[in-house]
């Protein structure tokens, strides 16, 4: 027995033995350099995974992966696996046309100088905000708004939320990058946030107490609260696609073909953010009908779908702007190169009011709505009356977002923005412009509007080349080189600058006239004397 367990005892002996030479020969092979040559690839540390130890990856132990996804001794295959998923997902991402649909745009980072301006701080609407701890309190009174109108029209929510589950694809095309919710969870939102959205649409127009809510609502009332809800459902983050809005309220309805009837009753909503307040004269009346077709009412989707309300409310301020468009500077044309990214060094459009005004050039109130359309003629610069309250600057913000973001689209607040960040340099300036009518601001001093302006646009690219200010700001830049008119200018300002100055003035030119006469004939008295 003793024997046995002697031999059995050395077996194992050897085995061990055995196991121990091929471990230390395999570590061996691994360390010394083959002598083949081969190019390494410093993979980030997210991508090597721990096991790694951020060694350079040698391509042939890519290579070393067989086609039907297993690694070959020697490799992690959860590593070579999570790459290749990494490259199908950029594969998927890079489809033609997977961009086409997209129209509401995450903020990009450089121009979230101020987050409040672009994250809505009362209501959340759709996905990029939803479920954020300080607007959870809104969530019970869009249930409410929910309950109200199948109360109100006798239906079911299956309804709605069947009507949304087929337009799911196309509505989540809309939102920039993957939403990461579910099918059930995704509708959900965008059914109750619509509901919302449509009674306050239907409530500013026509009564919320029409609409079965009292008159001391908390929310379904026009409160001051309601100026908090305006501002954040015109925020480029916090949009429903329009034709979801469309579809909810044909259900309502009981008509299923009511395109343009929320854009309508939108546009009535946001009024009171609207920069300006003048009305509109009979002719511009007639060119926004006549620019519209036979439509009385504006139609936001005539030209395209997927919109939302920040688009609708954009056209709205550009609606009646007809005729071709202003070209850009001959100069910068000549010059320009066909598909140039814009150079952010030049942004330029013009000068300064105190520069200006000292050259020759006078400011005067423009009459139109239409707040963007500023003239200039015989050195005369004719600005619409613009109206800055509380909530102008997040307005602006993200107008000049979604045109900076979307690529179908004009600059032209961009463009306007741009034009008064030149004009605007000092309060001085806005003190000028607030004393010609053309400015009216309910901020605490002239200083706040001429630091909200020239922030506006700081990390704003704009081409002027595309500019539809660009022949406006040649004129004035034209007529501000001329050097008479500054000389001109210099003189009204020291010597007409008010009544008594022009009425010294021309005394001492009579003075001076009749001294002159008074000389003549004297030295012609002198020559030639009477005789």
């Amino acid at each position: 027995m003793v024997a046995v367990f002697n031999k059995e005892l050395l077996s194992w002996y050897l085995i061990t033995l055995k196991l121990n030479q091929t471990v230390e020969t395999g570590l061996q092979n691994a360390q010394s350099p083959t002598p083949t040559t081969s190019r390494s690839i410093d993979f980030p540390e997210q991508i090597q995974g721990p096991t790694h130890e951020n060694r350079p990856i040698k391509i042939e132990e890519i290579n070393n992966v067989e086609i039907d996804g297993h690694a070959k001794p020697g490799q992690d295959p959860e590593w070579i696996i999570s790459i290749k998923e990494k490259l199908d997902q950029a594969q998927n991402d890079d489809v033609a046309g997977s961009w086409a649909k997209l129209c509401i745009y995450r903020i990009p980072q450089c121009l979230r100088e101020d987050d409040k301006a672009f994250i809505p701080q009362t209501v959340s609407l759709g996905p990029y905000h939803h479920g954020k701890r300080r607007l959870r309190n809104m969530d019970r009174h869009k249930w409410r708004a929910v309950h109200q109108i199948l109360k109100r029209t006798n239906q079911e929510i299956e309804s709605y939320l069947n009507a949304v589950k087929e337009l799911e694809e196309r509505a989540r095309a809309c939102y920039e990058g993957t939403i990461c919710l579910s099918s059930n969870e995704f509708v959900e939102i965008l059914v109750v946030d619509s509901c919302f959205v449509l009674e306050l649409f239907r409530g500013a127009a026509g009564g919320f107490t029409r609409l079965g809510y009292s008159r001391n609502d908390p929310i379904f009332a026009m409160r001051g609260s309601m100026h908090s809800i305006q501002r954040d459902m015109i925020m480029l983050e916090n949009q429903i696609p329009l034709f979801i809005l469309d579809r909810l309220y044909g259900i309502q309805a009981g008509n299923p073909d009511q395109n343009g009837v929320v854009a309508r009753l939108a546009l009535s909503f946001f009024d009171p953010l609207m920069p300006t307040d003048a009305p509109l004269s009979k002719s511009d009346q007639n060119k926004l009908k006549s620019s519209l077709g036979k439509a009385t009412t504006f139609d936001p989707l005539t030209e395209q779908g997927g919109l939302h309300c920040l688009e609708v409310f954009r056209r709205s301020l550009l609606a009646i702007r007809v005729g071709p468009k202003p070209t850009p500077r001959i100069w910068i044309k000549r010059w320009s190169h066909a598909g140039r990214v814009a150079d952010k060094r030049r942004q330029q459009l013009i000068h300064c009011v105190t520069e200006l005004k000292d050259s020759g050039i006078k400011f005067k109130k423009r009459n139109t709505d239409r707040f963007w359309d500023i003239k200039f003629k015989n050195g005369i610069l004719k600005i619409p009356r613009l109206l800055i309250h509380d909530g102008t600057k997040s307005l602006f913000l993200n107008l000049i977002a979604y045109e900076q973001c979307h690529l179908d689209c004009s600059n032209d607040i961009t463009s306007y923005v741009i034009f008064m960040d030149n004009l605007i340099d000092s309060p001085d300036d806005v003190s000028y412009l607030h004393y010609c009518g053309i400015i009216e601001h309910w901020l605490g001093s002239d200083a706040e509007v001429a630091e909200l302006f020239n922030r506006l646009c700081q990390e704003v690219v704009f081409d002027i080349n595309d500019s539809s200010l660009s022949r406006l700001s040649e004129q004035v830049n034209r007529y501000y080189d001329h050097k008479w008119n500054a000389w001109r200018a210099s003189l009204s300002h020291k010597y007409f600058n008010n009544p008594w100055s022009i009425i010294s003035f021309f005394a001492a030119v009579v003075l001076l006239a009749l001294t002159l006469a008074q000389t003549f004939y004297g030295v012609y008295g002198f020559y030639r004397p009477r005789s």
